[in-house]
């Protein structure tokens, strides 16, 4: 065999390799990929692409024991120049995972859009645009303590937020604690019972009727359980496709060393 004869034979073997990975990685890549699914969330997001200031808020959620299924309900608040929209979304289902995920975020704001930068994230509603914001409000004592006031024009927000009181030292503590511009949810100082989030939204006296708050403990204990056991076997399942993927990588490119070490011997 001629020198011109083994460098196209060469040739045509790596190139051979190279398709194979290739496609090994493809599939190996579509099989993660399908273990993570586009959110209701993400589709709002996506349809409010041009508005510049938004948040979604998680308003109710439901699940159904018969046909393991998870719904949310959220309210959209858009920010305009000269006003401010809110509406309620249609419900949407969820999967176990995301539903999981938000199950101690009910009433709070789980995504934003601030001056057209998208954060999601779990913070008391209206603490990222409102809240502190001089344009809607003031920071008034009362009783030694320091709470927020939304001006006359805006005083439908405490309303619309279900945040009849907002304290200082919360929101300072939100800001100054290391959550501002994070993606770690705050639902009160350090410490202390849950002050934003599920219980407190759900709870008597919180003004609010929602599906969630009227289903019965042991209901509510059988999905927390359910839904973190399967978001538990799908972060699993995630992370033994990950190092299966790893592996095979590490396996593919030693080989292909070998192979092209031995080249031209």
């Amino acid at each position: 065999m001629n020198t011109l004869t083994k460098v196209i034979l060469g040739i045509i073997v790596v190139f051979f390799i190279a398709k194979t990975c290739s496609r090994s990685d493809s599939s190996s890549t579509i099989a993660v990929t399908e273990t993570w699914q586009k959110s209701p969330v993400d589709n709002i997001i996506k349809d409010l692409n041009a508005e510049q200031n938004f948040s979604i808020v998680l308003f109710d959620m439901d699940a159904d024991e018969a046909s393991d299924s998870y719904r949310h309900q959220y309210q959209v608040i858009i920010e305009k120049a000269d006003t401010v929209t809110e509406q309620k979304s249609s419900w949407k289902n969820v999967s176990a995972s995301f539903f999981s995920q938000h199950l101690n975020d009910m009433g709070m704001e789980i995504a934003s859009k601030k001056d057209g930068v998208v954060t999601k994230q779990a913070v008391p509603a209206g603490y990222n645009h409102y809240v502190g914001n001089e344009k809607y409000g003031h920071w008034e004592n009362r009783g030694g303590s320091s709470f927020w006031a939304f001006y006359g024009q805006y005083a439908f927000m405490s309303s619309m937020f279900n945040m009849m009181s907002y304290r200082r030292s919360y929101w300072d503590d939100y800001r100054g604690g290391g959550y501002y511009g994070s993606s770690r949810g705050y639902y009160g100082p350090s410490g202390s019972s849950p002050v934003y989030g599920t219980k407190s939204y759900t709870s008597s006296g919180s003004g609010r009727s929602t599906k969630w708050a009227s289903k019965p403990s042991s209901f509510k204990d059988k999905v927390r359980s359910r839904v973190s056991r399967s978001s538990s076997s799908t972060r699993s399942s995630a992370r033994s496709s990950s190092k299966t993927t790893r592996s095979s990588s590490r396996y593919r490119s030693s080989s292909t060393r070998s192979r092209s070490g031995g080249f031209g011997k």
